[in-house]
C-alpha cells in the first residue's frame, strides 16, 4: 500500500503539475498566438527554441538550469536578494524548470489551433466593432476550446512524469522536492518492489486514462465536424435541385 511519505509525494506532484499548468496556459496562449500570426523571418528559430525540450536530454536542461539557479549566477543572486533563500533544490525551482520543460506540450497544440482559425471571421468581427480582446473571448476561445483542454492535459501529464530535470534541480527532499517519479526511483533502488508496483501502476493508469480522454475528445470533434460538413453539403445540394 501507499505509505504516508508516498502520499506526500503524490500530493506534491499534483500541486506541482497544477501550478505549472496554470502558468503554462498564461504564458503559452499569447506566445502561441504570436507564433501563429507573425511573419518574422526568425519564426523557425523561435519555434525551434520552444520545441527544444522535446529533443533535449532532461539532464542537459537540468544542468544548465542548476547553474542558472545557483547563488553565484546573476539570476540566482537576484532571487536570493528578493526571497532571502537560494533557489536551487526548492519547490519554486521545480515550478520554473517544469514550465520550461513542458512549454512545447502546451504551445504547439495552441499554435496549431490558432493557425487554423478563419481569418475572415475575425476580420468580420473587427468590422462590427469588436476589439482584439472581444474577438479572442467571443470567437477564438470557443473555437479552440478543445485545443486548450488538450494542451492543459498534456502539460499536466508531462509535469507528472518528469524525472531527470526535477532530480537535478530539486534533488530528493521529502515533502519539498520529492515528486512521484523520484519516490518510485527510491523504491526501486531500495528493492521495495511491492510499493514500487503501486506507484508505477498508478502512473500507468493515470496516463492511460488521460490519453484516452484526449483521443476521445479529438475523435468526437472529428465526428461532429464531419456531420456538420455533411449536413451543409446536403443542404447545398437540395437548394441546387430546387
Amino acid at each position: 500500500m501507499i505509505s504516508p511519505e508516498d502520499f506526500l509525494a503524490v500530493t506534491l506532484t499534483l500541486k506541482l503539475a497544477a501550478i505549472t499548468t496554470v502558468i503554462l496556459l498564461l504564458l503559452s496562449t499569447p506566445l502561441a498566438w504570436w507564433l501563429a500570426n507573425t511573419r518574422t523571418r526568425i519564426k523557425p528559430i523561435l519555434e525551434a527554441i520552444v520545441a527544444l525540450p522535446l529533443v533535449l536530454p532532461p539532464t542537459v536542461l537540468g544542468f544548465y538550469l542548476l547553474l542558472a539557479f545557483s547563488p553565484q549566477s546573476p539570476f540566482g543572486q537576484f532571487w536570493l536578494s528578493v526571497s532571502g533563500q537560494s533557489l536551487a533544490f526548492t519547490f519554486n525551482a521545480l515550478v520554473i524548470a517544469s514550465v520550461i520543460y513542458s512549454l512545447p506540450f502546451v504551445v504547439q497544440p495552441l499554435q496549431a489551433a490558432f493557425e487554423q482559425l478563419s481569418k475572415p471571421l475575425l476580420e468580420a468581427a473587427a468590422t462590427m466593432g469588436a476589439n482584439k480582446r472581444d474577438q479572442f473571448i467571443s470567437i477564438v476561445l470557443p473555437l479552440t476550446k478543445r485545443s486548450f483542454i488538450t494542451a492543459a492535459s498534456l502539460g499536466f501529464a508531462h509535469t507528472v512524469g518528469e524525472f531527470g530535470v526535477v532530480l537535478m534541480i530539486g534533488g530528493n527532499i521529502p515533502g519539498e522536492t520529492q515528486v512521484l517519479s523520484i519516490a518510485l526511483y527510491d523504491k526501486v533502488e531500495a528493492m521495495q518492489y511491492a510499493e514500487a508496483h503501486w506507484l508505477a501502476g498508478g502512473l500507468i493508469i493515470f496516463s492511460l486514462v488521460l490519453l484516452a480522454f484526449i483521443y476521445s475528445l479529438n475523435r468526437n470533434h472529428y465526428l461532429s465536424s464531419n456531420r456538420l460538413s455533411s449536413t451543409n453539403t446536403n443542404s447545398s445540394n437540395d437548394r441546387m435541385i430546387k
